[in-house]
């Protein structure tokens, strides 16, 4: 393999106009010559550099709209070329090809073009083969060619020629290869799912994922596991695409948590009042709506007092001062909410280690999206879990029927219960909740654990009873016995939420008679692994 490589000769393509005049005037000035096409020909003559079109060299114009410019054996002789193999400088000399020393294209936007909901056509039109053509040939032959895919690798460009006098080093070249073939596997990706999905493909014969590095993490769950975190392109609103305002560096735990987080508080549209939810090791440890967002994180808070201590603060609308207090009153990890103004912002500058982040908005509960978890061996792939019901998915099964407020504590309780570990048991009252059982192999283990935590929060709170009593709760899976609901039932709880579907559900509805209770099936089950 060679070692530097003098560069002379560069092609420039891009889509991204973005520092392409700062690049190619630094080329210009270390005597490199410029080929170019279309309009980043153009756009470098506008700033009055000198260049070259690619059909000077092809001796054939740009045709079929720009479809076919650079196809052509004097672009790719002139990239594939090794420069140490006599006979491949042989063809280079018989056919007038000329060394092309650096490569400089980034794609036609594809994924932009999607995100923006373009027709079927358009999206067709957006798909580069020319670009990935000549990255792959230019990686390929990185022991003499230099590619660049990346804006931000413009500048570490030239300062890789400055340092070894106009050439480019052999380490600089793989990484820049590397990174390369990864552009081009994530653009297809891209190609292909999107093609999956427009032609109503829930199974296509081979899946690709791809993701671009965000943050090289200090290590995962536990320090002797590396990690990284990588974001999709998706633009969700989320931590992948919040802007940190302050605090420590998000850690791989923190990242997993905030998400969780962010995505349960969005199932309580702000139009319907402020709300707030308190996560710790990824399961909701309080819950609670408020007349404002004080009010909301006071009542979450006040379920388990305990585990909200480190936690993640989720809230569903722009965090300010009064909350902002609230939540200094404790040790928290990570405050996420769509916004914060200036007071809260003030106040949590005094808490150097606390991390807010802030978003454009709420992710979309009901969206449409892929979930993908590996096993060893493969991948499973799922649609994430976007069901909803409302009052009239409804269905009472029991001889008592719920009244308004249970009707509407039951709905809240059901979307908490949807983001709970299975097996998820969530007691709900006023529109917070009052005890979480989650992650237990048994539901009727989950039903004790989050009546336990309810007797906790009397407790601390000085409750003359546990809140459960008055309560509905929530089961995101049937009851396979009576004895889940039957405790749920001596712990104070008046109706119950669960899907139904059981083969003793018969029995089941016959025990909450027995006991008096109301109950609801959703015939929608919302198991979390």
């Amino acid at each position: 393999m060679s070692n530097l490589v003098p560069v002379r000769r560069a092609l420039i393509s891009v889509s991204d106009k973005t520092g392409l005049i700062e690049l190619a005037r630094g080329l210009a000035e270390r005597g490199v010559e410029l080929l170019s096409t279309g309009g980043t020909a153009r756009a470098m003559r506008e700033a009055g550099l000198a260049v070259r079109d690619v059909s000077d060299i092809t001796n054939f114009p740009e045709m079929m709209d720009g479809r076919v410019k650079t196809l052509h054996p004097a672009v790719h002789g002139g990239l594939l070329a090794l420069r140490d193999n006599p006979e491949h400088l042989a063809a280079m000399e018989e056919h007038g090809i000329g060394p092309i020393d650096l490569l400089v294209v980034n794609l036609y936007p594809f994924e932009q073009t999607v995100a923006k909901g373009a027709d079927y056509d358009t999206c067709i039109e957006n798909i580069d083969i020319g670009g990935p053509a000549m990255i792959r040939a230019a990686a390929k032959n990185h022991a003499f060619v230099t590619v660049i895919t990346d804006v931000e690798d413009y500048e570490k460009l030239l300062g890789d020629m400055d340092r070894h006098g106009g050439a480019t080093c052999p380490k600089f070249r793989r990484k820049r290869a590397q990174i390369a073939f990864a552009r081009t596997a994530a653009y297809d990706a891209a190609v292909s799912g999107w093609m999956a999905g427009a032609l109503g493909l829930e199974a296509p014969r081979r899946r690709t994922f791809a993701g671009t590095l965000a943050q090289t993490l200090r290590y995962g769950e536990n320090p002797h596991q590396k990690a990284a975190f990588y974001v999709d392109g998706t633009n969700r609103p989320g931590v992948a695409t919040a802007r940190q305002l302050q605090g420590k560096e998000l850690s791989y735990n923190n990242i997993n948590d905030t998400a969780a987080a962010f995505e349960l508080v969005a199932e309580f549209a702000p139009e319907e009042g402020p709300a707030c939810a308190i996560i710790k090791h990824a399961n909701p440890c309080g819950v609670a709506r408020g007349a404002t967002l004080a009010e909301a994180y006071r009542r979450a808070f006040d379920c388990d007092r305990t585990s909200a201590f480190g936690g993640i603060i989720a809230l569903n609308a722009p965090l300010d001062g009064e909350t902002a207090e609230e939540i200094c009153r404790i040790f928290t990890e990570v405050v996420i909410a769509p916004g914060a103004d200036e007071e809260a912002r003030r106040i949590f500058a005094a808490r150097k280690n606390l991390r807010l982040l802030v978003t454009e908005g709420l992710p979309d509960p009901r969206a449409a999206a892929l979930t993908v978890r590996q096993v060893s061996g493969g991948l499973l792939v799922q649609d994430r879990d976007n069901g909803h019901i409302g009052l009239s998915d409804l269905k009472v099964v029991t001889k008592k029927a719920p009244s308004e407020a249970e009707l509407a504590d039951m709905l809240f309780a059901w979307k908490v219960a949807k983001h709970v570990k299975s097996n998820a048991i969530v007691y709900v009252k006023d529109g917070a909740t009052v005890g979480v059982g989650a992650g237990q192999m048994s539901r009727v283990d989950s039903t004790r654990i989050a009546a336990r935590k309810a007797a906790d929060m009397a407790e601390a709170l000085g409750l003359e009873q546990p809140p459960t009593v008055g309560s509905v709760v929530a089961s995101d899976a049937f009851f396979p016995f009576p004895d889940g609901l039957l405790t749920a039932a001596e712990a104070g709880a008046t109706a119950v939420i669960q899907p139904g579907g059981s083969m003793r559900d018969e029995e089941v509805i016959a025990a909450a008679d027995e006991a008096g209770l109301a109950m609801v099936f959703t015939g929608m089950r919302h198991f979390r692994h």
